[in-house]
């Protein structure tokens, strides 16, 4: 029951959707290029991890503010498959969703669902030290 397409028309160019889709792209791509330490590294400073917002001592540990981490892990992925099958469905459905509401207010819809699901994540996993990424 996965969707291949849809067949709802739309009647405006779907600008965010498709620049939402090139900056996962963009960040998949250049993950793919660091080493395995390197990109774990990576997912624990620019993921969402609880246990940084909660704990002031353990939050000292990562050189940037565990706020910036709300943004940052919406666009990162944990391999091909994540990647694809998430921006497969941004595309099918995005685009009908933009086209209903407008770009600048799908945009805001876009990033206020992923800061809402990662504050979800945050307070249901408080102690949590493993990093959420991607959708």
């Amino acid at each position: 029951m996965i969707p291949l397409r849809d067949t709802i028309p739309t009647y405006h160019r779907p600008a965010v959707t498709k620049a939402l889709i090139f900056l996962n792209v963009l960040a998949f791509l250049g993950t793919a290029l660091i080493s395995e330490d390197a990109l774990q590294r990576f997912y624990y400073f620019y993921g969402v991890v609880p246990k940084r917002f909660l704990s002031p001592q353990f939050a000292q540990l990562f050189p940037q503010s565990a706020w910036v981490t709300l943004f940052t892990s919406m666009f990162l992925h944990g391999g091909f498959f994540h990647i694809v099958s998430n921006m497969w469905m941004l595309w099918i459905f995005g685009d009908n969703v933009e086209d209903r509401m407008g770009s600048w207010r799908f945009l805001l819809f876009y990033l206020t669902c992923g800061l809402g699901a990662m504050s979800l994540h945050i307070l249901t996993n408080p102690g949590s030290m493993v990093p959420t990424i991607g959708a």
